[in-house]
């Protein structure tokens, strides 16, 4: 996946086309991220002793990673990563339109 925790995202599909938010966290087993602010849902949820508000609660839900892009640092544009090894020899996501380095790669 090429969309990271932490990372400034652009919807480019659905009911939230346009919105940025930063990525929460990341399901990889399907290809799921949560955004936050984006894909809000009601829940009702029944009240329990000492766990959380009941009644209904707004929260995000996850949405597909092909309807993500993510946003370059830099020049703020929507961006595929690509993969560059530096002189260290270490891998970095690079923006392929202002080469600048997005972040460390595990």
């Amino acid at each position: 996946m090429r969309i990271r925790s932490g990372d400034t995202v652009l919807v480019v599909a659905g009911k939230d086309k346009g919105k940025t938010g930063r990525v929460d966290r990341q399901d990889t087993k399907t290809n799921r991220v949560v955004v936050e602010g984006v894909n809000m849902v009601t829940r009702h949820v029944k009240p329990r002793p000492g766990v959380r508000q009941a009644g209904r609660i707004q929260q995000e839900a996850a949405i597909h990673v092909s309807n993500v892009v993510l946003l370059c640092n830099k020049c703020n544009q929507p961006t595929k990563p690509k993969i560059v090894f530096l002189e260290t020899g270490s891998r970095v996501r690079s923006c392929p339109k202002c080469q600048e380095v997005i972040d460390d790669v595990a």
